[in-house]
């Protein structure tokens, strides 16, 4: 039987672990109770800690989300479709050469990304422009020479601009459009997509079961944190890519 000092400490650990218990059964009745009447925003959830490991499918009305086909020139002005993607794992973005804001930050992932898997012969990366009147092949080359692009399977695609307006926001539900008031003059999502071999749109899942659905490109693993407070999700994407390049 405990006594003295001993005593003293026992009661004060059954203490403690009995506070942790209440306040931890609220905090996951709580964000169980939001998940359940949908109101967990986007910030809420990826700051629930601990995501799970899996990279679940992407699912709208009961069927796995895909890559919409296309067919765009890239900055060699070969035409490339997403069949040239097939038996692939690659990243999905929306940029514009000329953008004076989260463009850069997002390349620089994406290099980052080249680099890392620069030796898996399917891993590729897909990069489509939103201002196509100005980023034609020869500006888009430029661009792969300015930032180290080297990758064989990186395409910087341009094209007929509602035909990539329709892809962004009918495809992956993007935003993408031109805005005068907007830095540059367009507005355009900072999240990327992951896409598997067969052209599914895979994501990360958080501990409840859903996706993240697309990964934030806008923060560097260097940065850690953005001055919004957001993490960087480059880390995680890296492992995700790994997982899909390992599955058959």
């Amino acid at each position: 039987m405990p006594t003295g000092a001993n005593s003293k400490k026992k009661y004060t650990y059954v203490w403690v672990s009995a506070i942790i218990l209440i306040f931890g059964t609220f905090a996951v009745y709580e964000i169980s109770k939001r998940l359940k009447e949908g109101t967990v925003v986007e910030n809420d959830r990826m700051s629930i800690p601990n995501l799970g490991k899996e990279v679940g499918f992407v699912v709208n009305e009961g069927k796995k989300r895909r890559v919409p086909a296309f067919s765009f020139r890239n900055q060699d002005s070969v035409l490339i479709s997403d069949k040239d993607y097939l038996g692939k794992v690659y990243v999905v973005e929306f940029f514009f050469t000329t953008c004076p804001t989260i463009c850069p930050i997002m390349t620089k992932n994406l290099v980052e990304l080249q680099d890392t898997f620069k030796e898996y012969e399917d891993f590729g990366v897909a990069s489509f422009t939103i201002n196509p009147r100005y980023d034609t092949p020869s500006v888009l080359k430029a661009y792969t020479k300015k930032y180290g692009i080297e990758d064989k399977d990186w395409h910087l695609l341009t094209g007929d601009r509602d035909s990539i307006y329709s892809l962004a926001q009918e495809g992956f539900y993007l935003p993408a459009i031109e805005d005068s008031s907007a830095p540059g003059g367009f507005e355009h999502s900072g999240m990327l997509a992951l896409i598997d071999k067969q052209g599914n749109i895979r994501s990360r899942e958080d501990n409840y079961g859903n996706p993240i659905i697309y990964y934030r490109g806008t923060v560097t693993e260097e940065q850690g944190v953005n001055e919004e407070g957001e993490p960087q999700q480059i880390t995680m994407l890296k492992e995700d890519i790994k997982k899909l390049l390992l599955e058959e």
